[in-house]
């Protein structure tokens, strides 16, 4: 028998960001008290009876206090990047979700749901049909990868009867609204500065924000279950469908009227000159990401797919929103937005 949906407070961090967002409207939707930290003002939230705490996860003591009266944590809330100071990560990802833990231990919160990220088990390799068994990565070109890995673990090793965790890792979200991977990708094409990295014929999953949204709201059903079976656990989610990562690109840039990336570089000249930029970029006072990272390079020419067995069996977790649905969804609302934008020119 399926348990009820949870009806207590929740909190969740980096609930004004792309995924915390959609995930917050939901839950409100669902009629849910929500509380949300972030250092992004939302007065509209606000208005719509949204308890709104503005601070960063390294302000601990805010961390803490917000914690209280919650019976679920989504920890949404992430420094992500390809490039950057370690501490800077480390002091966000690992203390930001330590501060978290304590201020669940401390008011007695039952649930934490963290959104981790597939690449704490980077290798350097290929990802094909990756499940769950790979060992956390200790050595990543990357802060990212090497801070949320450490954050997981505490996340899934402080489970317990009192609070109980879980770790999700969405890959490549994406949708209406993204402000990062299509509108990147798109940026680059226009000004020719898109390569394809390696053979071109690596496969990638990717996920839809509304698809991980709903392996967020499983997942804290399932922990309210008695011997819940996904406690103490993490889970790869994704739409279930990978894709030739540079056929799905040219794709949308087709259907968008832009012109196709055929420029192609090899993953071993991407990768030095990644460690170049990384060498610049350590010793200039740059602000900006590098065009290039060795880690970066990886990803843009490896295979990065995932067995969803787990999600599938523990969590209940089933896509409803395919690759060629969202990838309509999204090319409507484009083009919708650039004539709107010529329309005001």
């Amino acid at each position: 028998m399926t348990a009820p949906a949870p009806t207590s407070p929740v909190l969740v961090t980096g609930g004004t960001g792309f995924l915390g967002r959609h995930l917050v409207e939901r839950l409100l939707a669902q009629g849910r008290p929500v509380t949300v930290l972030a250092r992004t003002p939302a007065p509209e939230l606000e208005k719509r009876g949204v308890r709104f705490i503005r601070a960063s996860l390294d302000d601990t003591a805010a961390v803490r206090a917000a914690c209280a009266g919650i019976g679920t944590v989504f920890h949404v809330a992430a420094k992500v990047g390809v490039w950057g100071r370690y501490d800077s990560f480390f002091r966000t990802n690992v203390l930001g979700t330590r501060a978290v833990l304590a201020g669940c231990r401390e008011h007695g919160g039952a649930r934490l749901v963290y959104t981790s990220t597939p690449s704490v088990v980077y290798h350097g390799g290929d990802l094909a049909g990756a499940n769950e068994s790979l060992p956390l990565t200790t050595a990543c070109p990357s802060p990212y990868p090497l801070t949320k890995a450490i954050a997981e673990c505490e996340v899934l090793a402080a489970n317990s009867e009192k609070l109980r965790t879980v770790a999700l890792r969405p890959h490549l979200i994406w949708g209406v609204g993204d402000p990062h991977l299509v509108p990147r990708v798109l940026a680059r094409a226009r000004v020719g500065r898109l390569r394809i990295v390696g053979t071109g014929h690596n496969r990638v999953d990717m996920v839809h924000v509304e698809n991980a949204v709903d392996a967020h709201l499983l997942a804290e059903q399932v922990l309210s279950r008695p011997n819940s079976t996904a406690a103490g656990r993490a889970y790869f989610i994704t739409n279930g469908e990978p894709v030739v990562l540079w056929d799905w690109i040219n794709a949308l840039l087709a259907a968008l009227g832009e012109q196709p990336v055929t420029k192609k570089i090899s993953l071993r000249a991407a990768a030095a000159l990644g460690a170049v930029c990384e060498a610049a970029w350590s010793l200039l006072p740059l602000r900006t990401e590098p065009p290039m990272t060795r880690f970066v390079a990886a990803e843009l020419a490896k295979d990065h797919w995932f067995d969803l067995t787990a999600a599938l069996r523990d969590l209940g977790y089933s896509p409803r929103i395919t690759m060629a649905a969202g990838t309509a969804e999204l090319v409507g609302h484009l083009k919708q937005s650039a004539a709107a934008r010529l329309r005001t020119a």
